[in-house]
């Protein structure tokens, strides 16, 4: 009816509203009849005269749409979410006049995970963040909703193999620091500046060979009750430590 494609899809007032912020592109808006919010409505003869094209449906209608009946009374069609390259990431920091700080996912796949990661991410000021372009969640709407938007606020690149991607970053004197459980304690560990953060996937950790070619593995303390931390957690653990670390606040 409206030739729409569902992974182009975010919902709900807050992401929508961070997306409008990012000027990132945006299609389509489809709002519910009676929908009240001020600060989007505010908003919608500037998307207009940007091309955007606002429909107002009934209920049934909307219900057709929306992907989870969860939107809040809005639903937007987006451009598809655009990843760089890794050089994209270096030249935004030199831009910045700023070391590289980077984030590496090794296999995240749920997409909570993955949209809170980006969330702190952003919060914490990485340059930008790198995936695996297979086993990976990609960004979608729960990553839309998850990193309340923020998702438009920080660059991903998605290379093939993130073993040899470590390794031609490290001929810019990029220092590796891998999550992992046997690792050094991260309140003992002097990080260098020039750096990029490894986390690997939910229950299995980082790979084998990605985990060989960090410098230094680190690790968070724990109470001997709890053997491990959610992804999302542990991302903010660390580059929190980081950044305090290398004074970047």
């Amino acid at each position: 009816m409206y030739n729409i494609k569902s992974e182009n899809l975010i919902e709900g007032k807050n992401v929508i509203l961070e997306t409008i912020n990012s000027n990132k592109t945006i299609r389509k808006i489809f709002l519910l009849k009676g929908f009240k919010d001020k600060a989007i409505l505010d908003k919608l003869d500037d998307l207009k005269n940007k091309g955007t094209i606002i429909n107002y449906l009934e209920k049934n209608e909307f219900d057709k749409i929306s992907l989870n009946n969860k939107c809040q009374g809005i639903i937007a069609e987006v451009e598809e979410y655009k990843y760089v390259t890794v050089d994209e990431i270096l030249e935004y920091a030199k831009e910045r006049n700023e070391k590289p700080f980077l984030l590496i996912i090794d296999g995240i796949t749920d997409p909570h995970n993955f949209g809170a990661i980006i969330r702190t991410a952003v919060a914490v000021g990485v340059h930008g963040i790198i995936i695996k372009s297979r086993e990976q969640c990609i960004v979608n709407d729960t990553v839309y909703k998850t990193s309340a938007g923020l998702v438009n606020f920080i660059k991903i690149a998605k290379v093939v193999n993130i073993s040899k991607t470590i390794e031609m970053l490290k001929t810019f004197g990029m220092w590796f620091y891998g999550a992992s459980m046997e690792g050094e304690n991260i309140y003992k560990t002097n990080f260098n500046d020039s750096i990029a953060l490894v986390i690997g996937a939910e229950g299995s950790g980082i790979s084998r060979l990605v985990k060989e070619n960090c410098d230094m593995l680190v690790s968070i303390p724990m109470d001997e009750k709890v053997n491990s931390l959610n992804a999302s957690v542990s991302t903010g653990i660390i580059l929190y430590e980081i950044k305090r670390k290398i004074s970047l606040f």
